[in-house]
C-alpha cells in the first residue's frame, strides 16, 4: 500500500540569512521517504519513527530569495500535497515558501498563545468565539492581498493535555477506563498525536500552517496546568503512578511536533538527539531516554532558541523546563541557560534594530499580581515561619502564582539583561517581551528610577487565541491594574518583606479580552503594533482591529 500523508505540511523554518532554504514538517502513515519539490528547489529525507508514527522534517534548498514558491509534498515518489481530491482541494490556494529579501530591513511577526483547537460539532454556536487563527486563515484566504504574516510566534499552550474535548474523551474512552488517573486527561505519547491532529487538521489552520513559517514554546498545559511551579508540587506529581509517562510523552511529543520545526538545518545538522533517533529504525528509546533525562536535569536539554529575521532579533526563553526550584534557589532559569540567554540577545547586538524577548509568561504583570507573587514566594522560602509557607504553597497552585514575579532574582535578571541589550550608541529602537498565558492582551511599559534604556521597552501579552475568558479573570484583571489593586500589592509585599522591583511600570493599553492576534509590523527602526480580534458576524467569523499604534519611527 502506498504511503500516506497523516498530517501536515507545516512549514516551519524560512532561512532570513541566504534566503535560500526552509523546512517542511511532515506525518506520514508508514516508513518512507519524504520529498518536497518547489520549483526548481526541494529536498528529500527519510521519514524517522517514534511510538509506530512516522515523521520527517524535510530540507528545502535551491529556493530563490525574495520569491513566493508553490510546493507539493512526495511520499515515496507519490504526490500527497496538494490533496488529489478535489473537494478537498476546493477553496485553498498552493501552499507556499516565500523568502525574504536578503538583506531584510522589514518583517510583519503575529503572535499569542493558548489555543483549545476543540470546535463544536457542525453548526453549532462555539461557546468560547471564533478561533483567532482559524479567523486568520479564512481572512488571508478570502483576501489574497491581505498582509500575510512573515511568521507565526505560538507562545504556549498548543494543545490542552488537560483539558480535552468531548471528542477526544470519546476516543479516550474506547481505549482505556477514564476511572484510572489521569481520566480524561491524556496518559501517552499515542494520545497526545490524537491532541495535534486535532489541532492541525482543521482544514483551514491546516493550509495556514503549510504557508506561513511558525516557531513555538511550549507553556504547562502542553505538559499539565502550573507544571514545575515548585519543588514540592514536583514531588507530589512523582509520587503518582501515571506522572512519568505523562510527563516523558508530553516531552517527546513536543519535541517531535514543535521542538524540531523551531531549529535551523545547521542547528539540526550539529543534533546529537535529532541524529540518533533518524539513524535508528526505531527511534522511540532514544527520544525517551532523552526526555527523562531532561525530566530530571533541566541542564540535559535547551528548549530556547534564536531566530534572527533580516534585523530583527526573536530570543525565545523556556520559562517552563529549565527552572530552578529550590526554595532557597529558585530561577526561572538555571545558570546554564540564563548565560547562554544573554550570550545570544548580545551577540553582535549592533546587527538588530528590534529585539524580542519570547516567553509564555508575561514579565510585567498587572501590579497586584506581581505583588502577590512575590509575597507568596517570600512566604514559601519560609519568611514568616513555615504555618505560612505551608499556606504559601497551597495559595501558589491554588492561584497560579508562578510567572517571573515569583522567581524575584530572575525578574531583576531579566530588568537587567533588558537594560543592557537596550543602551548605548548601537541600541535597537525597541525592545519587545512578548507573551501570552493571562487570558487577555495588554500593553505595558516600565521605567528604570535611574537612566533607564535608549530603546522603547514593552510589555507585549496577547492570549487567548481560542479559549473562555470568565468573568471572574476579566474582573480580577482589571482590579489588579488598579489604584486599589497596587496599594493592596504593596501591602502584601510588606508583609512579606519583599523589596521594591527593579522597574516600575503601567500600562499603557488594554486590557482586552477575546480571542486575538497581535501583529508587529516592523520596517527599518520603524515598529507598529496591531491588535485583531475575532469576531461572530452574520457573514462569519472576522478580524476587526481593536488596537493600532506606533512603537518608534523609521529613520
Amino acid at each position: 500500500m502506498a504511503a500516506g500523508l497523516r498530517l501536515g505540511p507545516l512549514l516551519r523554518y524560512v532561512d532570513w540569512e541566504r534566503g535560500d532554504r526552509a523546512t517542511v514538517w511532515v506525518e506520514a502513515d508508514r516508513p518512507c521517504a519524504a520529498e518536497v519539490r518547489a520549483g526548481a528547489a526541494g529536498g528529500s529525507t527519510r521519514t524517522f519513527q517514534v511510538a509506530g508514527h512516522h515523521y520527517a522534517l524535510v530540507p528545502v534548498t535551491g529556493l530563490a530569495p525574495g520569491s513566493s514558491t508553490p510546493y507539493e509534498v512526495l511520499l515515496d515518489g507519490r504526490r500527497v500535497w496538494p490533496p488529489a481530491d478535489p473537494e478537498e482541494q476546493a477553496g485553498f490556494p498552493a501552499s507556499t515558501i516565500r523568502t525574504p529579501r536578503v538583506p531584510s530591513h522589514e518583517a510583519r511577526i503575529t503572535f499569542g498563545s493558548c489555543r483549545w483547537a476543540a470546535k463544536p460539532q457542525g453548526e453549532a454556536h462555539d461557546p468560547v468565539g471564533p478561533d483567532a487563527l482559524d479567523t486568520l486563515a479564512l481572512k488571508l484566504l478570502s483576501s489574497p492581498d491581505a498582509d500575510r504574516p512573515d511568521v507565526l510566534l505560538l507562545l504556549g499552550d498548543q494543545v490542552y493535555a488537560d483539558e480535552t474535548s468531548e471528542a477526544t474523551r470519546r476516543w479516550l474512552a474506547a481505549r482505556r477506563d477514564l476511572r484510572d488517573a489521569p481520566g480524561a486527561e491524556v496518559a501517552d505519547f499515542e494520545e497526545y498525536t490524537r491532541l495535534y491532529d486535532e489541532s492541525w487538521r482543521d482544514p483551514e489552520v491546516r493550509w495556514l500552517l503549510s504557508s506561513v513559517p511558525s516557531c513555538m514554546i511550549f507553556d504547562d498545559h502542553d505538559v499539565i496546568d502550573d507544571w514545575n511551579t515548585s519543588d514540592a508540587w514536583v514531588a507530589d506529581m512523582r509520587a503518582t503512578p501515571w506522572w512519568r509517562e505523562r510527563v516523558l510523552s508530553g516531552l517527546m511529543s513536543y519535541w517531535v511536533y514543535q521542538h524540531l520545526g523551531n531549529l535551523s538545518p545547521d542547528e539540526l545538522a550539529a543534533d546529537e538527539v535529532y541524529a540518533a533517533v533518524c539513524a535508528a529504525p526505531d527511534g522511540t528509546d532514544a527520544l525517551r531516554a532523552f526526555a527523562a533525562a531532561a525530566d530530571e536535569d533541566p541542564r540535559r536539554a535547551r528548549w530556547s532558541y534564536r531566530r534572527d529575521f533580516g534585523r530583527t532579533r526573536l530570543m525565545m526563553i523556556d520559562s517552563r523546563a529549565a527552572r530552578v526550584l529550590r526554595e532557597s534557589e529558585r530561577a526561572m532559569l538555571d545558570e546554564d541557560e540564563a548565560a547562554w540567554v544573554r550570550e545570544q540577545v548580545l551577540d553582535e547586538a549592533c546587527s538588530y534594530d528590534h529585539l524580542l524577548l519570547g516567553t509564555s509568561l508575561p514579565w510585567l504583570l498587572p501590579p497586584l499580581v506581581h505583588d502577590a507573587e512575590s509575597w507568596n514566594a517570600a512566604l514559601a522560602r519560609g519568611g514568616r515561619g513555615r504555618r505560612w509557607a505551608r499556606f504559601a504553597e497551597y495559595l501558589r497552585r491554588r492561584a497560579d502564582l508562578e510567572h517571573w514575579a515569583a522567581f524575584p532574582a530572575s525578574f531583576s535578571w531579566l530588568a537587567a539583561l533588558i537594560r543592557e541589550a537596550g543602551s548605548g550608541p548601537d541600541a535597537p529602537a525597541t525592545v519587545c517581551v512578548l507573551s501570552g498565558d493571562v487570558h487577555h492582551a495588554y500593553v505595558a511599559e516600565p521605567e528604570w528610577p535611574s537612566r533607564g534604556p535608549d530603546a522603547h521597552v514593552l510589555q507585549l501579552t496577547c492570549s487567548p487565541v481560542h479559549n473562555s475568558v470568565p468573568r471572574s479573570i476579566r474582573l480580577g484583571f482589571r482590579f489588579g491594574w488598579s489604584r486599589a489593586g497596587r496599594r493592596l500589592g504593596r501591602a502584601l509585599a510588606r508583609h512579606g518583606g519583599v523589596r521594591r522591583p527593579p522597574v516600575r511600570w503601567r500600562r499603557t493599553g488594554g486590557p482586552w479580552f477575546g480571542n486575538q492576534l497581535m501583529t508587529l509590523t516592523l520596517r527599518g527602526r520603524g515598529a507598529e503594533l496591531g491588535l485583531e480580534q475575532a469576531r461572530a458576524t452574520r457573514g462569519g467569523a472576522r478580524l476587526r482591529t481593536v488596537e493600532r499604534r506606533t512603537l518608534s519611527r523609521r529613520r
